[in-house]
């Protein structure tokens, strides 16, 4: 299976400096990275986006990209671009949300394949091992995450919280979140909200999953690396439950170049395993050792592998295989600041 890892990720080499309905200029994904590269280890019968290295390594020519919608919201730069089908590219077809000036791509849309091939798709994997019950996106953007797990287990209940309205209006006229919404009407819900402050809390937690997605000016927000919230996520969630986090990693690009991708992924993952147990957090990284790495975190016990497996779709069951225990690297040879 081949897999991008983006950020929120596939960064793109320069923000495209025009207005709207215009044409970008050329564009490099610089961040692009697909996944397997030369390994045996997780292979896999997707029919996901496939392509070679050296085609993922080459630009978007300016007639195969499009500007749909450009505007500055209230807390984003939102940028909604649509890559031609004919495009020789793994984003050949998709429709991209760009929020930051960087330009990290926060959500993907294929018009006929929900999957993502980016670390949207490993979020889907969290259903079958949490109890049943409702799961909540933190940082719900254009509703890709939502729209597979949908797609995968049609009976799940989610709760999306976004901050920004402006997102969430783009998403209902360029990625079809209405139509979704109309589709799950009884099980889809979206809150406008801070969603750490916003998220209820019981006696015994409320959500059985949360997939958090949380970022602001291309880095992680920093109330993740604060051990306070990870006690109060902790709080949201069954005494079985599990949270699944986008960490980022060197495939983000931040507006403030002290906040750098690697750093803050290390020191969010640290304040997890703070809270939850260092036993009880684990990573995957789908960038493997290459420099735009691309990471996810995840809280509890490890599952029985093979029973994961055995309730995933062929395309997700690669990712299953690809975690390991988290351990925090507690000296760093570069002094970086957040």
């Amino acid at each position: 299976m081949n897999t991008l890892t983006p950020h929120r990720h596939i960064r793109l080499w320069h923000q495209p400096k025009l207005q709207p309905f215009q044409n970008p200029p050329r564009l490099k994904v610089k961040s692009l990275r697909l996944f397997p590269l030369n390994s045996s280890n997780h292979n896999s019968d997707s029919t996901s986006t496939s392509i070679s290295r050296e085609g993922a390594e080459q630009g978007i020519p300016n007639e195969d990209v499009r500007t749909l919608a450009r505007f500055q919201s209230r807390h984003n730069n939102i940028c909604v671009l649509q890559v031609s089908r004919r495009a020789d590219h793994p984003l050949a077809g998709s429709r991209l949300l760009l929020l930051d000036k960087p330009g990290n791509i926060h959500s993907i849309s294929h018009l006929f394949n929900p999957l993502t091939s980016s670390y949207l798709d490993v979020f889907a994997t969290l259903p079958p091992i949490i109890p049943s019950g409702p799961i909540a996106i933190l940082g719900f953007g254009a509703g890709s995450a939502a729209r597979l797990v949908l797609h995968l287990y049609p009976k799940t209940i989610i709760h999306g919280y976004e901050l920004d309205p402006s997102v969430i209006s783009v998403a209902r006229e360029f990625f079809s979140l209405s139509k979704l919404e109309l589709q799950y009407r009884n099980q889809l819900s979206i809150f406008i909200s801070d969603a750490i402050q916003s998220i209820p809390t019981l006696e015994d937690g409320f959500y059985s999953g949360i997939l958090v997605d949380l970022y602001l000016k291309g880095s992680v927000i920093p109330q993740l690396q604060d051990t306070n919230t990870w006690k109060e996520l902790k709080k949201k969630i069954h005494r079985n439950g599990r949270i699944m986090v986008n960490c980022g990693g060197r495939c983000v690009e931040s507006e403030d170049p002290r906040r750098d991708g690697d750093v803050v992924k290390e020191e969010t993952l640290k304040a997890m395993s703070e809270v939850f147990g260092e036993d009880k957090v684990f990573v995957l990284n789908l960038g493997g050792a290459k420099e735009e790495d691309s990471w996810v975190g995840l809280t509890g016990d490890l599952p029985d592998l093979k029973g994961w497996k055995g309730q995933l779709p062929s395309e997700l069951c690669c990712h299953v295989d690809m975690w390991s225990p988290y351990t925090y690297i507690r000296e760093r040879p570069n002094n970086k600041h957040l």
